[in-house]
């Protein structure tokens, strides 16, 4: 029996659409540090009582050994999964050794203690964060702290990049997104991005209503849902600057 408590909303045996051309067994954590205003997770980033719970990670764990020859991943997302990083050790642990399961981490990588000791640990095997700029829009944080927000986002890329463990890059696209505003932000951590040998960019757009319910409808009202040709250029400037590059389309210009 595992002794590991984690809160979550619970998991999904087949995933093929949450780590670029991997299939994984997703769980979903709850609790997190920002306040995105497009995040459709949101019930879960605020521990939601009808949506997070104490999971029973005995079943979990059986669900994960019967699918295991299927997947690639334990890819655990949220809300912020480092929040509840210390039991989340155990988990990620117990998949590596005892089903010989790599483990996929999305997180926000802000929380960059929580995150150098589970890279120390040696229990992540693969990285997925979202590249949300302007930090200061994106994050839902009082300006005096976005700052701070941002260091610690740049030091966790140096943190990847020092463990060269692979890397998913997401570009979250709003209708305010411009080509050069993302190539500036990527050009403060190219240093970093560098050193990743496995490192794929992904441009995708942010999704509002009807097809996701984001924390704030009126600011996706006016943001969310980009056309088709804006993440186009996006990508193609991205790709400019040496990066792989892939393109998630799921709506018509």
């Amino acid at each position: 029996m595992a002794n590991i408590k984690l809160i979550g909303a619970g998991w999904k045996n087949i995933s093929l659409v949450d780590v670029v051309d991997s299939v994984t067994f997703t769980l979903w954590l709850c609790g997190c540090n920002l306040k995105c205003p497009f995040c459709h997770n949101w019930r879960l980033a605020v521990n939601d009582p009808e949506r997070c719970r104490p999971l029973d990670v005995d079943r979990l764990l059986d669900e994960l050994e019967a699918s295991r020859s299927l997947v690639d991943y334990l890819h655990v997302t949220g809300g912020e999964p480092l929040v509840q990083w210390a039991e989340l050790e155990g988990l990620l642990r117990i998949a590596r050794e005892n089903y010989s399961v790599k483990t996929s981490l999305n997180t926000n990588l802000t929380l960059y203690k929580p995150l150098s000791r589970l890279l120390d640990r040696n229990v992540v095997d693969h990285i997925a964060s979202d590249f949300k700029v302007p930090p200061e829009v994106m994050f839902g944080q009082k300006p005096e702290s976005v700052g701070v927000l941002w260091g610690l986002y740049e030091r966790s890329l140096s943190l990847v990049a020092d463990h060269n463990i692979p890397l998913e890059l997401r570009i979250p696209v709003s209708k305010f997104s411009k080509p050069e505003l993302v190539v500036g932000y990527l050009d403060k951590v190219k240093s970093p991005l560098s050193r990743i040998s496995r490192l794929v960019i992904v441009v995708q757009p942010l999704l509002g209503e009807p097809v996701t319910t984001p924390r704030d409808p009126g600011w996706c009202k006016l943001f969310c849902n980009p056309g088709n040709d804006l993440l186009d250029a996006i990508a193609e400037s991205v790709s400019k600057l040496g990066f792989k590059t892939r393109v998630k389309k799921w709506l018509s210009s």
